[in-house]
């Protein structure tokens, strides 16, 4: 029967959660096990029968990384609902008691992930934007996933601090008399969904975002298309031109919108991609020229000099921030 000194880690996205088993920082890989949120009535259930079906009578510490910002030490999980129909909320108590951990923490995903910079085997890393990275300098990390969110990474003399953000939801960058036309078409796409009508990065940087880019690229031409991201990019591989202009404008889109960060946050110990969009696009940041587009001249030198951008293809990297965070101190 498993005990301390091993500590559990959790990673809960919309679907599916992740729960793996830590010897300090490093990830015990076969004790990776994937549960499906719909079979579960909130995370006590999902951690139970994983120390149930791992045989873990008790653990060090528990951190766990919920796809949601985290306020008064707990997350709300709004797209998972319990049998009651309220949404699964994630905080140390629940933790404690289903995992036996005195030590719990409780992240955002996207805190978790800039917790696991420094701490992935380069063999997951894939520089997509060469430029300089100076060492112990603050990082960026950017999900590109069902959702867009980007948070910086600061080393400090206290420890690593990943401050808690929804940058998703900014504005497009807008300069063209196309990039107007994209926001207006994303404003009625919305409309007529029902949604809050709002342009913003997520609409078109996410998996459905893509989706989205690609119904805009083809009212370009006088088409109609209901293609899924996957479909698009299936076209994409087949070179067919609505999914190229497609590619064409999600990579402008994410260069400028970096570019845009890298200034707020002046990441000069690199900025990081992390999620399925930024590996399912990796392949075609080269041919599409994000590092032209994100190197663009504007009044200060600092884009044409400085900063790069590397995709982290890392399954694991969430479950290794936690294990980090824990062994590093960190609480709440």
């Amino acid at each position: 029967m498993t005990t301390a000194p091993f500590s559990l880690v959790a990673d809960i996205g919309g679907t599916n959660t992740r729960v793996a088993l830590a010897r300090g920082k490093v990830i015990e890989e076969p004790s990776v096990r994937r549960f499906r949120n719909a079979d579960f009535n909130g995370i006590d259930a999902v951690l139970a029968r994983y120390m149930a079906d791992e045989n873990v009578a008790a653990v060090g510490g528990a951190c766990v990384a919920g796809a949601g910002p985290v306020r008064d030490g707990a997350v709300t999980m709004t797209n998972l609902r319990d049998s009651e129909d309220q949404p699964w909320v994630i905080d140390a108590a629940r933790v404690s008691r289903a995992t036996g951990a005195a030590q719990v923490a409780i992240l955002n995903d996207l805190q978790a992930q800039g917790q696991a910079l420094g701490y992935i085997t380069d063999s997951h890393l894939r520089r997509v934007v060469p430029g300089p990275i100076e060492s112990g300098a603050s990082m960026l990390v950017v999900g590109l996933g069902t959702g867009v969110n980007a948070a910086p990474v600061h080393n400090t003399p206290w420890g690593r601090v990943v401050p808690p953000s929804e940058c998703g939801h900014v504005n497009l960058p807008a300069q063209t008399d196309e990039d107007f036309r994209l926001v207006r078409f994303i404003e009625a796409l919305l409309t007529a969904r029902d949604e809050v009508p709002h342009a913003g990065v997520e609409e078109v940087l996410s998996g459905r975002g893509l989706a989205n880019l690609h119904r805009f690229a083809a009212a370009e031409v006088g088409a109609v298309t209901e293609a899924a991201s996957a479909e698009v990019l299936a076209a994409l591989a087949q070179n067919d031109p609505v999914a190229v202009h497609t590619a064409e404008l999600y990579t402008r889109i994410l260069a400028q919108t970096l570019a845009d960060l890298a200034l707020i946050h002046l990441p000069y110990g690199g900025i990081y991609l992390i999620g399925g969009m930024s590996l399912a696009m990796a392949p075609h940041f080269a041919t599409y020229g994000l590092g032209h587009h994100f190197r663009q001249p504007r009044r200060v030198p600092l884009l044409q000099n400085e900063f790069s951008v590397t995709v982290v293809a890392d399954d694991y990297a969430a479950l290794t921030g936690c294990a980090v965070y824990l062994t590093q101190g960190g609480k709440g």
